[in-house]
């Protein structure tokens, strides 16, 4: 940019300054005066235009918006956050982000950032890495701005940002379906409620349920709920949600503990496809299993060396009911399903061992008459005990009640109405291990195993905040799968590897990279993603 005509410049402390000067008549003292307007500096015999300078050209038409000129040497780590940058704009992340948090949606990506590279750490750590690293918001957020930013993030905007992900990718795929536990410190978050915890913490806690695209291998959405919710009555609200959301033609994998003929009366209701786990002792279950349990099922033609299992399918009905809310009339009706029945050799011979060592405990605890509260059933249902004078005690194992539990180990049972090939569920149906994945995420990468914040909402704020980083985080895991890069890398250790591309911007030069190497394009190639030039 070249100096303006009528600027003159002064040198200050060694620096030369550009200004223009304006005449003005001051009337209190009677005089003539003149008002300096400093507009930039000279580096290197260019003209370096400062920000106020830069913003009055743009308000007036002079010059098209654009980033302000470099007044001062900066070196900062680039490699990784170019990556997250453009995995942002390749799944429609900043789009939606900024269409749904305007204001704010640079900030919000720069703390997705920061947990996404930096593993483990919490977000008062942000500073240093902010001023170290090139990231979308440019600057640090200091801890009571983060804070805020947190609990700002309004249930609409979330809402809107969801609606817009879901629709670039949920109907095309299966969504996997599950819940997990988050313990919380702090007395302040409405929802932590004490309930059956699935990390073992005796702490009141958060239930988190999300939903995971089976294709694309990413989270679709999340939603936050009582920690003593019971999985099996999530379905109603899920499917509120997603009205709200306006998502259509969804199908659904979940998991045996949201089973119930209600919630699958709901799906079928609203003509969603789903592949579900069932118990074996169901009745559609039942019927099946004991016509094809042992020999008959445990034959070559049945097992299918690519899943490692034994499988036969079934065609059954479902007695379908729906009650019409205004008349109160029950509308009967049978809806094909099939039902797929599945040995695994493996697991029956480790529920077998656990099973026999769970025994030896219930007979070691009625000897020693340390019961435990947890075990009385256990004890009435498997011993028959006797105690008198002469003989002592006298422990004898139900053989029928023993042999009927075990007649099932190994098998398993899955219920769909959209899917016919036993081996295509299964596979289906391991998808929902990606929804374990992701909670490892959250909790262990991701910081989020026990929280500890200061109200309702800023916990609802970090949550967000989190499914942001869990995207990034799982769209890379989804490559490093398909190229086989664990063999040779961790996560961290191939963000690591390109976090130390540094950007040189200097004043008056255009900026540029430190050295790309051969193996960090080949890592960008990987990702799908150009190599930044």
């Amino acid at each position: 940019m070249n100096i303006p005509a009528n600027a003159k410049t002064q040198t200050i402390s060694g620096e030369k300054y550009v200004f223009i000067d304006t005449p003005y008549w001051n009337a209190e003292k009677h005089r003539g005066e003149h008002k300096r307007r400093y507009i930039g500096k000279i580096v290197e015999g260019q003209f370096v235009p400062n920000g106020r300078y830069l913003l009055s050209l743009e308000k007036s038409g002079t010059i098209k918006p654009g980033p302000v000129p470099v007044t001062e040497c900066k070196r900062q780590f680039y490699g990784a956050t170019y990556l997250l940058d453009q995995i942002g704009d390749k799944l429609g992340i900043v789009d939606d982000l900024k269409a749904s948090f305007p204001d704010r949606y640079k900030q919000l990506l720069s703390l997705a950032y920061f947990f996404v590279l930096e593993e483990g750490m919490s977000a008062y750590r942000l500073r240093k890495w902010a001023l170290t690293h090139k990231h979308p918001y440019g600057r640090d957020i200091p801890s009571q701005r983060i804070s805020d930013l947190m609990g700002s993030i309004d249930e609409a905007s979330k809402m809107n940002f969801f609606r817009r992900q879901a629709k670039r990718r949920a109907e095309k795929e299966y969504l996997a379906f599950d819940t997990t536990s988050i313990s919380s410190y702090s007395e302040l978050i409405k929802l932590a409620k004490y309930g059956k915890n699935k990390e073992g913490d005796h702490l009141p806690q958060v239930n988190l349920a999300l939903l995971y695209g089976e294709v694309s291998r990413l989270p679709v959405y999340f939603r936050k709920l009582t920690g003593n919710t019971a999985d099996v009555s999530l379905i109603r609200n899920l499917m509120l949600d997603i009205d709200f959301l306006d998502m259509k033609k969804l199908s659904f994998v979940m998991g045996r503990g949201f089973y119930s003929e209600k919630n699958i009366n709901d799906l079928m209701k609203r003509h969603y496809k789903f592949l579900i786990g069932i118990r074996c002792g169901l009745k559609i279950a039942r019927k099946h299993l004991d016509e094809i349990r042992g020999e008959k099922m445990i034959s070559w033609e049945n097992y299918h060396d690519d899943v490692g299992l034994y499988a036969m399918s079934f065609t059954d009905e479902w007695d379908y009911r729906e009650e019409q809310p205004r008349t109160g009339k029950c509308i009967c009706d049978k809806r094909r399903v099939y039902v797929h029945i599945y040995f695994n050799d493996q697991r029956c011979t480790d529920e077998r061992l656990s099973f026999a060592r769970y025994l030896t405990c219930l007979q070691d605890e009625l000897k020693s008459g340390r019961k435990t509260d947890g075990h009385m059933k256990d004890y009435d249902k498997y011993f028959i005990v006797t105690e008198t004078p002469k003989r002592g005690l006298h422990i004898v194992p139900k053989g029928d009640a023993i042999r009927e539990r075990q007649r099932d180990f190994g098998y398993f049972v899955l219920l769909t109405n959209g899917i016919k090939n036993p081996v295509e569920a299964i596979r289906l149906y391991r998808v929902r291990d990606l929804i374990e994945e992701a909670f490892a995420n959250l909790k262990e990468r991701l910081d989020m195993r026990r929280m500890s914040v200061s109200s309702s909402e800023n916990f609802e704020g970090k949550l967000f905040v989190q499914f942001l980083a869990l995207i990034c985080l799982s769209y890379i895991k989804k490559q490093m799968d398909e190229k086989g890069l664990y063999k040779k890398y961790t996560m961290q250790t191939l963000l690591d590897d390109l976090d130390i591309i540094e950007l040189y911007q200097q004043p008056g030069r255009a900026h540029h990279l430190s050295e790309i190497t051969k193996k960090q394009i080949a890592l960008y190639d990987a990702m799908r993603v150009p190599f930044p030039k």
